[in-house]
């Protein structure tokens, strides 16, 4: 009964040649670390298995842990033959996988998370692949990118987006090699494999995953890394994530290689053992990015004032993580659900490479289900990040020449979203902003636009969302845009700054202007709370 525990050296034994491997990890959120790892060494001790092909979402690593330490030594390797090619959806934990991509050294492919999360679901049905509008009119349009990073992708296709069309109207059809090989992550797994996750901060799509691989045809490996081994049958089945058929083989893990997230080894506030207090604790400090999460907040309250109920919002990476915290200062967190890409309801989203994870959420729910509240509309709200925005509108959140950070979320959630409050300083640069006495003092001003006459790629595309009847609106430090047909519109600026010459004069575009443009509410620029809890 005990067969299916063993060594790490005899699961990875089983990986084949040019396997597909489909590997689980938002981050270091259940990340099989110690998996990937004894794969490499294997290789590194018997040359095998060689020419193996990642499918990762959106990538199982952070700076300087495993996997990024594993594709430095395959960068500075010039003849390795361990690492065909990967489909990864946030390569922006890795700048040794950036390079191997850049420098057309493995095959390299980018969706957004939500597409990648339904991949798996689909090809488990037996489906060639995910169809969707996500991605039309933008740089993952096969008639701009299509999901390409680099020629040596481009020119094998592995991976590939068709348009099709269905009743008159355009779709997106992805479709990938099936996996073979599913490397999954659990915190408890029995004698026969049962894996469940009690102690982990999400656990995304590890049970598609191990679909994935057995499905036919060719059914393939599920190796599973946990923390412990618990006696057969002593597991709740109500907390079993994947049931232990679908397990070939599990390894249990050394704690050095079965983080939580990157800089935690365990809290226990993340995986919902313990459910914090969320009123009081510290203020955060007044700052620029505090008035952009403040000004959202607002909208979020108006919205709230509106629909006369809480609502349910997405929070992204960045200032927009911020806007939970400052929820809680105001005691709006029974107004505004908040919720993260890889599976929490509400608490306080961590950020940095720590993202996905959150202390104190109420619920937790799987990966692909999380993105159909994206994709869907199910959602009321989302607030992203934005790196450049044009005069049309659109939004490029972080791709530029030379960097590739990758889409992650970003397409399904901007796409799906019924309303969108972009988030981002007005400029780039090296800047100096100060909040004081209730104004906004722009001390030496960033020497890089963010609005600009054309972004570097369209990753939001703001002709679709119009014709959707989305609400969108770009929040900076100092202004604030509506988009409207007939392009952005100027309709708040902050006190202490000049319109013309510090937010006109630092814009490669004129926006219209609004004949009732108006001072910020002047509260989000104070010390103390706004009060928007008695409001409500």
């Amino acid at each position: 009964m005990g067969m299916k525990v063993v060594e790490s050296t005899v699961a990875v034994q089983a990986v084949p040649d040019r396997a597909v491997i489909a590997v689980s990890g938002f981050n270091l959120l259940v990340a099989p670390e110690y998996l990937l790892l004894k794969l490499f060494e294997r290789y590194r001790k018997t040359g095998h298995p060689k020419g193996i092909f990642l499918e990762v979402n959106p990538i199982p690593t952070a700076p300087g842990r495993v996997l990024d330490r594993i594709l430095e030594e395959l960068y500075r390797d010039e003849d390795q033959d361990f690492l065909a090619g990967m489909l990864v959806t946030y390569p922006g934990w890795s700048p040794y996988l950036q390079k191997l991509i850049e420098e057309n050294k493995i095959e390299g492919y980018t969706w957004s998370i939500g597409t990648a999360s339904w991949f798996f679901r689909e090809v488990s049905r037996g489906l060639p692949g995910v169809l969707t509008k996500v991605g039309l009119g933008t740089f993952l349009d096969p008639r701009e990118d299509g999901g390409y990073l680099n020629e040596l992708a481009r020119k094998k296709k592995r991976c590939r987006i068709d348009v099709v069309e269905i009743d008159g109207e355009e779709y997106l059809f992805y479709r990938a090699p099936k996996p073979n090989v599913a490397l999954i992550r659990g915190t408890t797994a029995d004698e026969i494999g049962n894996v469940t996750t009690e102690k982990e901060g999400a656990f995304t799509e590890i049970l598609n995953l191990a679909q994935a691989a057995k499905a036919e045809p060719g059914k393939g490996i599920v190796i599973a890394q946990v923390e412990r081994v618990a006696r057969y049958p002593s597991l709740n089945p109500q907390n079993v994530r994947v049931p232990g058929p679908l397990v070939d083989y599990v390894v249990v893990s050394p704690e050095e290689y079965h983080r939580q997230s990157a800089n935690i080894t365990y809290d226990p506030r993340i995986s919902g053992e313990v459910i914090p207090p969320l009123k009081g604790g510290e203020t955060m400090e007044l700052s620029t990015k505090k008035v952009i999460a403040r000004r959202i907040l607002l909208e979020m309250i108006n919205l709230v004032k509106r629909l006369k109920r809480p609502v349910l919002v997405n929070l992204g990476i960045g200032i927009p993580d911020r806007i939970a915290g400052v929820a809680i200062e105001e005691g709006l967190s029974e107004w505004v659900f908040t919720t993260v890409e890889s599976g929490p309801f509400g608490g306080i989203a961590l950020g940095g490479p720590d993202f996905g994870a959150s202390i104190g959420p109420f619920a937790i729910i799987s990966q692909p289900d999380q993105f159909a509240n994206y994709e869907g509309g199910v959602i009321d709200a989302a607030s992203l990040g934005f790196m450049q925005v044009d005069e049309r509108g659109n939004v490029n959140p972080s791709l530029l020449p030379g960097r590739l950070p990758g889409p992650g979320g970003f397409p399904v959630i901007s796409y799906g979203s019924p309303r969108m409050f972009f988030a981002g300083h007005f400029t780039a640069g090296k800047k100096e902003l100060r909040v004081r006495n209730g104004r906004l003092e722009i001390i030496r001003e960033g020497n890089v636009r963010k609005f600009v006459r054309r972004v570097y790629k369209v990753v939001y595309n703001a002709s679709l969302g119009l014709e959707k009847g989305q609400e969108v609106v770009y929040i900076t430090e100092r202004a604030v845009f509506r988009l409207t047909r007939k392009g952005l519109v100027l309709e708040e600026y902050a006190p202490g700054v000049d319109v013309e010459r510090d937010i006109l004069a630092n814009m490669e575009f004129e926006p219209l202007i609004s004949p009732k443009l108006r001072e910020m509410d002047e509260r989000i620029f104070g010390e103390e709370p706004m009060g928007l809890g008695e409001e409500l």
